[in-house]
């Protein structure tokens, strides 16, 4: 197999299921793990990918997904002959079977099959958790703002424990927002991600301080954690266990500083 991965959190799910030798080339987005993916050749970006850069290294499987890769790119990719592996998992239960058919498809099943215990497991114990319901607004972009709707796989993350979108329209799924500092569409909380926008500490202050408000509070999150898929969609469910607890603490003593993690 020579496999193309033009989605960064399943180019770390390929290594994770022991595949590193069989991936030929990803995108420069492709970022986990770091030192194994150092001599793998990149192929652009998961909107602006190289044709022919993929043509040239002969894949025989292309893995792509809905969301990060555009249609007609993906359509020239498929005319050169590679298997197309599609992929658009909107649930956390999704992500489960995601990693089963990898490793069916490639040939991994006992690998694939400990990170899916090690999921059951994370969701068990994000079952065992009883969370107020706490009204979000998750920011993903900036000029234009941009959120997430209610059927995104961010959107699901949260909603795990107890964080839900206050963008309840399923279509466009991801709504430009006018101003979150003075419409935040009645969320408790914003939330500034860290990618595909690099939200910092300077943004989450700014709006703050343009809101004039105490309420919505404004915090900081790793997007990693709530929007990849894979083995890092497990770490992330963890994640957003103590993120929920830490955030809790802080709208108790009246507000987030900056971003509110374990």
């Amino acid at each position: 197999m020579r496999i193309v991965s033009l989605v960064p959190s399943l180019t770390e799910l390929l290594c994770q299921l022991g595949l590193r030798e069989q991936l030929v080339g990803r995108t420069g987005f492709c970022i986990h793990p770091r030192d194994a993916l150092r001599d793998v050749p990149r192929v652009g970006g998961t909107k602006d990918v190289d044709v022919e850069r993929v043509r040239a290294l002969a894949p025989t499987h292309v893995v792509v997904n809905v969301d990060e890769n555009e249609k007609p790119t993906v359509e020239r990719i498929a005319a050169l002959g590679a298997e197309i592996v599609v992929t658009h998992p909107i649930t956390v239960d999704d992500n489960l079977a995601l990693i089963e058919s990898f490793g069916d498809r490639f040939g991994t099943r006992a690998a694939a099959q400990r990170h899916a215990d090690r999921q059951r497991e994370a969701v068990h114990r994000v079952a065992t958790r009883r969370f107020a319901s706490v009204d979000v607004l998750y920011l993903i972009w900036k000029d234009p703002w941009m959120s997430i709707g209610r059927e995104t796989f961010i959107a699901h993350m949260l909603a795990a424990v107890g964080l839900h979108s206050v963008v309840a329209d399923p279509q466009p799924r991801y709504p430009v927002v006018a101003d979150p500092s003075a419409d935040a569409r009645g969320a408790r909380v914003v939330l500034l991600s860290s990618e595909p926008y690099r939200f910092v500490e300077r943004h989450r202050a700014a709006l703050q301080r343009a809101s004039g408000l105490g309420t919505p509070t404004f915090a900081t999150i790793d997007g990693e954690m709530t929007s990849w898929y894979g083995t890092r969609a497990i770490d992330g469910l963890h994640y957003l266990l103590g993120y929920r607890d830490a955030l809790d603490r802080a709208l108790d003593a009246g507000g987030a500083n900056g971003e509110e993690r374990r």
